[in-house]
């Protein structure tokens, strides 16, 4: 949460029209979901390393054995307001941070007469969290959103941060890591999930707003409890992956090779400490309402509550899962429109692009004539051999548009192989549209300098549940006006379920 704006998905383009399948399925833990406190056993293999289920009398503080206050605005020589531009001031009281004697820890933002907002941040006191080399390490929890009458400028928060924030302000934010699993603004009963590294503005992680799965449908999340957990898995070291759930439902993924090395090594490979908050105000809530909040109609005194948390590491060679346990009900399977408006009017500069049933396709859209066959990422380390394959270059207002492409059964996720050399970090926006090109994206992604045009990733993301066939607009929006060109195009591809 240490950021001044917030999440808007960050992705790069082109395309496959063969739909490949999925070939994982996740199995989780049974825990009740009525028994929100009870906090779930490590599977065969994992350890558990930390846990707390919340279990004090009713009214009193947190263990402070286990965590510890934040209080103020900010970190001692720290940015003001946390760093987001939130209003309220961090407390002890237990007005504001409580046990409520049934196994639950409550977080109270409260505005007093005079309009001043207080509320409630906790750490963890360990701050050594982290997945070892070969292993991994995941952290969970169980709570219940706020669900306050009028939610404008509501933002809880369960998120991690790397250690070497202590002691210094988090002054070196965002290069030592920061690990959003459950974010919600504006009571939206909503879940985004997001991942912080490099510098700020820009860099590879296209600060201040990270690599984030935008804000995803949450339903049931204000009136029961849900989980929220990631993995950090390093089982290759050198192909490393974090993993943001939802009820035991993978819901957004970032790769190591989405960052450059050092960077992701910076911001991953070392221990976290976790924080439960809810901020009122601040740029996260007030980007997505286009308003200032909190209102004089905000509600006061509508509290997140928290069944538990727990952090579970592992060695090598041990299935990766996610432990903690989905509700009842059944969790929505279809990701909410993002937030990001979709043009008014077709763009300018638009380009058909042909499309085959049965082979991949050459993004090459601005030439003469399409590439008859597939094209290959293995030649992405020789830019010869990728030249020929992509739109180069793209800029403000350019879109693409790929008739007939078939989603078969469905599809829920966007993977995108792109470069961008655009200066200053930051590149701009790409909206995936079906079949007009004003209507709502299915999806929205930022697109963040990837070191150079000729260094290419592969970086996949969440999209509105899709299926049957439609045409594919690609659109292309820079917050800079398109001067310099933001991002090139290799492939794109839309995997099945």
């Amino acid at each position: 949460m240490l950021k001044t704006a917030h999440p808007r998905r960050r992705a790069a383009l082109a395309i496959l029209a063969a739909l490949a399948p999925i070939a994982a399925i996740l199995t989780v833990v049974a825990v009740p979901a009525a028994n929100a406190s009870a906090v779930p056993g490590p599977p065969a293999g994992w350890t558990t390393v930390f846990s707390d289920n919340f279990s004090g009398a009713a009214g009193t503080g947190v263990n402070t054995a286990n965590w510890l206050y934040d209080t103020g605005t900010s970190y001692p020589g720290g940015a003001g307001n946390w760093g987001t531009g939130e209003v309220e001031s961090e407390t002890t009281s237990t007005a504001n941070v409580y046990q409520d004697g049934n196994g639950h820890l409550v977080i109270n933002p409260i505005r007093d007469a005079a309009g001043n907002w207080t509320s409630g941040r906790i750490e963890t006191q360990n701050s050594s969290f982290a997945a070892p080399p070969g292993g991994e390490m995941e952290m969970t929890a169980s709570i219940e959103q706020p669900n306050p009458g009028n939610g404008l400028g509501y933002w809880p928060a369960f998120w991690a941060m790397g250690s070497a924030a202590r002691g210094v302000g988090a002054t070196n934010w965002p290069s030592i890591g920061e690990f959003d699993i459950m974010e919600d603004v504006n009571a939206l009963s909503e879940v985004s999930h997001t991942f912080h590294c490099g510098v700020d503005p820009g860099g590879p992680c296209n600060e201040t707003n990270g690599i984030s799965s935008n804000l995803l449908a949450c339903g049931g999340c204000q009136t029961g409890y849900h989980t929220y957990s990631i993995i950090v898995d390093r089982t290759n070291t050198s192909a490393e992956q974090l993993r943001f759930y939802t009820d035991g439902n993978l819901q957004w993924t970032v790769n190591e090779n989405q960052v450059p090395v050092a960077t992701w090594q910076a911001a991953v490979d070392h221990g976290f400490f976790m924080i439960l908050n809810v901020a009122v105000g601040g740029a996260y809530p007030n980007r997505i309402c286009n308003c200032t909040t909190p209102t004089s109609a905000t509600s006061s005194g509508a509290g997140m509550s928290v069944g538990y948390v727990a952090v579970y590491e592992t060695g090598s060679g041990v299935t990766t899962t996610p432990t903690t346990a989905p509700p009842t009900t059944t969790p929505p399977t279809t990701t909410a429109p993002p937030t990001t408006a979709p043009p008014t009017t077709t763009p300018p500069g638009g380009k058909q692009c042909t499309t085959t049933a049965t082979s991949n396709i050459s993004a090459d859209c601005f030439s003469t004539s399409q590439g008859s066959a597939p094209v290959s990422a293995a030649g992405d380390t020789n830019p010869a051999g990728v030249d020929g394959n992509q739109v180069a270059q793209l800029s403000n207002g350019t879109w693409l548009e790929y008739p007939g492409v078939n989603f078969g059964t469905g599809s829920s996720q966007f993977d995108a192989r792109a470069a961008s050399g655009a200066s200053g970090g930051v590149s701009g926006l790409v909206n995936v549209v079906l079949d007009n090109p004003s209507n709502a994206p299915i999806g929205s992604f930022a697109i963040g300098n990837t070191g150079g045009w000729t260094s290419w990733r592969t970086i996949p993301a969440n999209i509105t549940t899709t299926t049957g066939t439609h045409n594919v607009y690609l659109e292309f929006q820079s917050g800079a006006g398109g001067n310099p060109p933001y991002v090139s195009l290799h492939y794109f591809s839309f995997p099945a379920h």
